[in-house]
Parts: structure tokens; C-alpha cells; sequence
């Protein structure tokens, strides 16, 4: 069955476990493009692991995933590769960048792999580097960079290409509250105002107060779900 029309992600009673131990039990959702969606809940509620699926990374054991009318449950691990580097962004707590690359070429990188030209990518990921305060940081490699500059640069580089879908799983985790504040309102301001549709996992509240609509996991489930299996259990 394929997705609904108004949804660019849509996924049914997806389960996911790791090493046996059930992560996800059931998770089913909609997206529509351009919408910001939060997804909350505890440590250990399933946040990462849902997001996972839903960017194909991760693979579910049960149930489906698709992308616009992509059955991304189904593709091959190099089409799921070509589709994160192509149509997704993805930012995570802790910036991943390349040690040997510059912060301006590390933002550049996924127009770089997408074929622009070295002149407009600079041109691009500057624009970026810029909105998010650490411009005057473009020459300078990770290494000489504080914690909370990486973390913006690896945001620019989630941005630059104008992805269809940006994955943010705890983005705001190493940043001090001020820092927090800018980089929510980056990605969401970027989000509206190039329609593309921004899928948080986050701790933080500030975060239900800037996003369209909050799913809140709690044991895999989605929160209501969740507590109708404790209610069937102690019954």
C-alpha cells in the first residue's frame, strides 16, 4: 500500500529491535512536506531508532517505510545510501566532520558529491556558515574549532543542499542555551521557507513550541498506545 498523496514520509506499524531487545513496537505515522515534526519522549523511548528507519538507515524488521511513493523499507542498502545523499539530510549530537577538510568544504561537501561546481558550492555553504554565526570560522579545520562551531557547521552541511527531508536526532545536545535558541531557529526557519520537512528528535522543550506537531514515544509506542499496553497488563 502506498502512502497517502499529502505525505512525503509515511510509515505503518513499524518494529525495530536491537540485539533482540525491542526498540520500536508498532510506530505508525505521516508527514506532510514542508511540516516540522518533534518527536519526544524519554531516553531509551525509541526517538533515535525511529528516525533511523525513517531515513533508512536503519532497516525495520517489521512493518513499512516509504518516501514520497519510495518503498524505502524495501531498497537496497546502495539505493538507501544514494537516497540519504541525495534527497535527506541528517545532524546528530555530536558533529561528524571531515578532520581533514576546512569548515567551509565540510558544509560544501554534499553539493561537492552531488557534482557542483567548487565555485557555487563555496559560494552556497558560505551563505549558510553565515546565518549560523561561524562565517569567520570557513578556513579554519574542526580541529581548531570549539564543540558548539563544529555542531553548527555539521547544521550547515545538513542544509546546504536544500534537502527534501533534514534529520535532526538531539542537534541542540551540545550547545549552551543561547547557541540552542539560534540553531532551533535556523532549521526551523529554514525548513518553512524552503518547504523542506524537518523531522527533531529532542530532549528539548523549546523545541514542541517551534515545531507544527510533537509525537511523544514512550517504550517503543507512540504515548497514547503505550499506555493502553499498561493499562491491558495491570488489568
Amino acid at each position: 500500500m502506498a502512502p497517502p498523496d499529502n505525505d512525503v514520509l509515511w510509515a505503518r506499524d513499524v518494529h525495530y529491535a536491537h540485539n533482540g531487545s525491542p526498540a520500536l513496537l508498532g510506530v505508525s505515522l505521516g508527514i506532510r512536506q514542508g511540516e516540522i515534526i518533534a518527536v519526544t519522549g524519554p531516553r531509551g523511548s525509541g526517538k533515535s531508532t525511529l528516525l533511523g528507519c525513517l531515513s533508512g538507515q536503519l532497516v525495520p524488521g517489521r512493518g513499512e517505510v516509504w518516501f514520497n511513493s519510495m518503498p524505502v523499507h524495501t531498497l537496497t542498502a546502495t539505493s538507501r545510501e544514494r537516497l540519504r545523499r541525495d534527497r535527506f539530510g541528517w545532524v546528530g549530537d555530536t558533529p561528524q566532520l571531515v578532520a581533514e577538510l576546512t569548515a567551509w568544504e565540510n558544509a560544501a561537501l554534499p553539493l561537492l558529491l552531488a557534482g557542483t561546481g567548487h565555485r557555487k558550492a563555496r559560494r552556497t555553504a558560505l551563505e549558510w556558515l553565515d546565518r549560523l554565526d561561524v562565517g569567520d570560522c570557513a578556513r579554519k579545520r574542526p580541529a581548531a574549532l570549539l564543540q558548539a562551531q563544529r555542531q553548527r557547521v555539521a547544521i550547515a552541511r545538513a542544509l546546504v543542499h536544500q534537502p527534501d527531508v533534514l534529520f535532526a536526532d538531539e542537534p541542540t545536545a551540545p550547545l549552551h542555551r543561547a547557541d540552542r535558541a539560534q540553531a532551533l531557529r535556523t532549521l526551523t526557519t529554514a525548513g518553512r521557507s524552503h518547504s523542506i520537512t524537518v523531522v527533531l528528535a529532542t530532549h528539548d522543550t523549546e523545541v514542541s513550541t517551534l515545531a507544527d506537531r510533537t509525537l511523544t514515544l514512550v517504550d517503543g509506542r507512540e504515548a497514547g498506545a503505550a499506555n493502553e499496553a499498561a493499562c491491558s497488563l495491570s488489568a
